[in-house]
């Protein structure tokens, strides 16, 4: 199954590729303005894997057993418990 995945996804490439070279020219334009929001959502899927990468990081070290286990003793803001300071 493997290896049929494999083969029909470079099949896929190599038919995408093939396609794309032989297009004809577009006799487009191109203004700054599309250039720049280009730019803007390259960087912004960089700036939204970074984000990503390291809300998950602690889990995937764990996950991979290079980080122990934390205990929960509070919970993420830093609080000792979830009790009010009423409650003791």
């Amino acid at each position: 199954m493997l290896k049929l995945t494999s083969s029909l996804a470079f099949l896929l490439v190599i038919s995408t590729l093939f396609f794309g070279m032989t297009t004809s020219q577009a006799h487009a334009y191109l203004d700054p303005g599309t250039g720049s929001m280009i730019l803007q959502v390259i960087l912004g899927g960089f700036a939204g894997i970074a984000l990503a990468g390291r809300l998950y990081w602690h889990r995937f070290r764990t996950f991979i057993g290079m980080a122990p286990a934390e205990s929960h003793v509070g919970d993420e803001t830093g609080h000792e418990s979830s009790k009010s300071r009423s409650d003791l």
